[in-house]
């Protein structure tokens, strides 16, 4: 069975191009007026943030999408852990999770979905949470995600804004999700950059709860269907500050391997979507094509951006390190008004 030929997208590259979900969530205007609302759709944040009024807040998300791997089980796992995501990039720790699922039922066994679903549970597992519920449609293309559910002591919040000049910029996962995954439906992947694209993909981004807890971490968000580039550029224009990148520094799934598929033509649909709604806003400075597609290039479960302090470095560095993630800052925030840059 190849799950991926039953959807016409494939994981966070499924999303809307941002420049078009602009155009949609200008149409909500103004974000509704609750004082226990810390985090809304405003702020164009990882998941919503609500004050119980008892120095935590409940952290709401919601995440899924169609297929990006042919094994039902696998395509559950990496479903479950984008979607969990959410909640460790606000600095939280998950609750419980109730599945989304979109099936054809005309086209793809019953079996298979349940396998889909015992995937997600795998993951609800290592997350420590419940798979509680969930809903279920008939519907053209297999779609799987969870809405998840978690809690934050307010004083260790963390938003994609609060950037600030001197900070040093991080990133847990590497890059290049996309252009494996599209190999992969072009019957050119090797084994050996799909199943680090999947480990890659599965692994859950529980050291967002430990960062949580450093003063000297001023800002995160989990890098996902918008590429590098436009999720840097959020956390960009919340604050006001330039982000600025050294595409040398880029950790990258395997460079070679991702050299030999771009050669080829296997570039996510996300990544020309991307480039279209943001790439005007990004300095390229003497940037290849090779780097400027890995930066709009659609991760999907990709890793947390972090913005810290000189003083953090050392324990954020540490706790990088003992999560086995890359643990080397990538860049820096400069000065600016709410851009980013991109150095060779």
């Amino acid at each position: 069975m190849r799950l991926t030929q039953y959807s016409h997208g494939a994981g966070c590259g499924c999303k809307i191009a941002p420049g078009v979900l602009d155009q949609i969530l200008a149409q909500l205007g103004k974000q509704a007026d609750d004082p226990h609302l810390i985090v809304g759709h405003g702020a164009r944040d990882d998941a919503a943030v609500y004050d119980l009024g008892d120095g935590t807040a409940v952290v709401s998300t919601t995440d899924f999408f169609m297929p990006i791997v042919d094994d039902p089980h696998t395509f559950g796992r990496i479903a479950a852990a984008n979607a969990i995501s959410d909640i460790y990039a606000m600095g939280g720790t998950p609750l419980m999770a109730i599945a989304i699922l979109g099936w054809p039922v005309d086209k793809l066994a019953p079996e298979v979905a349940g396998r889909v679903l015992e995937g997600g549970r795998s993951i609800c597992a290592e997350a420590g949470i419940p798979l509680a519920g969930g809903h279920s449609i008939d519907s053209p293309e297999p779609i799987f995600g969870l809405a998840v559910s978690g809690r934050v002591t307010l004083s260790k919040l963390k938003k994609n804004g609060g950037a600030a000049v001197g900070d040093l910029l991080y990133l847990t996962k590497p890059l290049g999700v996309g252009m494996v995954t599209t190999a992969q439906k072009k019957g050119m992947v090797e084994p050996v950059h799909l199943a680090a694209a999947e480990n890659n993909m599965t692994r859950l981004n529980k050291l967002g709860a430990p960062l949580g807890e450093i003063k000297g971490v001023n800002a995160m968000t989990d890098v996902t269907g918008f590429g590098l580039g436009g999720h840097a550029l959020e956390m960009a224009r919340a604050t006001g500050v330039d982000l600025v990148f050294e595409g040398k520094s880029l950790p990258l799934l395997d460079r070679e391997g991702l050299v030999k598929y771009h050669a080829a033509g296997c570039v996510p649909g996300g990544t020309r979507r991307n480039f279209a709604s943001y790439g005007g806003h990004l300095d390229w400075e003497g940037v290849d094509a090779f780097v400027r597609d890995v930066v709009c290039d659609p991760q999907t479960s990709g890793g947390l951006l972090v913005s810290v302090d000189p003083s953090a470095k050392e324990e954020v560095e540490k706790v990088l390190r003992a999560a086995d993630c890359h643990s080397q800052p990538i860049g820096e925030v400069v000065q600016g008004q709410g851009r980013v840059k991109l150095k060779a």
